[in-house]
């Protein structure tokens, strides 16, 4: 795997497995053509151990930073005095893969192999739904349901899938709801996501 950058000028690579990444510097930007909100933008110096590479610097906003940390095979060293700031989503997906790993594992039948996750295609499909929190009494539409796929989404497009169903406005409210499942649109909640073994 190749890290690129093209400019006007010039084509700039290096190999993922000779360079090691930087972020050196942030700026915060008031105003974004794509957005009315505050963004902030991370300069990333790469510097490759190949003599023949120069460095070379990528600028991305802060909100693509952690898709480039999941991609990217070398590892991120951050300045000390650069201060990364994170999305509700992002904040959400931390907290929401804390909570499934304390939910009870799934151990796959035999001869059943784990398949790609059919949301990105690069992680394995890490997830199972399964119904562990019914409530007792009677059966509402907003109970969870029992979900008969098989495991098809790692916990990252899962936790993407969770938040984007969301009440963008009541943060507070999104650990505790209820989403119908990508496939088969059976309820379920935070505690019915129960990771591979």
């Amino acid at each position: 795997f190749v890290l690129l950058q093209v400019t006007t000028y010039h084509v700039y690579m290096a190999l993922q497995t000779d360079c090691h990444v930087t972020v050196t510097e942030s700026q915060q930007h008031q105003l974004t053509p794509d957005s009315a909100s505050p963004a902030q933008i991370l300069t990333l110096t790469v510097g490759s151990i190949n003599p023949a590479v120069r460095p070379f610097d990528i600028r991305l906003i802060s909100t693509e930073y952690a898709e480039l940390r999941e991609k990217l095979h070398a590892p991120i060293r951050n300045a000390a005095n650069v201060v990364i700031h994170q999305t509700i989503t992002e904040l959400f997906l931390e907290t929401f893969r804390a909570q499934v790993d304390l939910n009870r594992p799934y151990t796959l039948p035999s001869g059943q192999e784990v398949e790609p996750c059919i949301g990105c295609m690069q992680a394995p499909a890490g997830t199972k739904l399964l119904r562990l929190c019914h409530a007792e009494g009677a059966d509402t539409e907003s109970e969870c349901q029992q979900c008969f796929c098989r495991p098809m989404w790692c916990l990252s497009c899962l936790g993407r899938w969770f938040a984007s169903r969301q009440d963008q406005q009541r943060p507070e409210t999104w650990l505790s709801s209820r989403v119908p499942c990508p496939t088969c649109r059976a309820k379920f909640c935070i505690l019915d996501i129960c990771v591979v073994n």
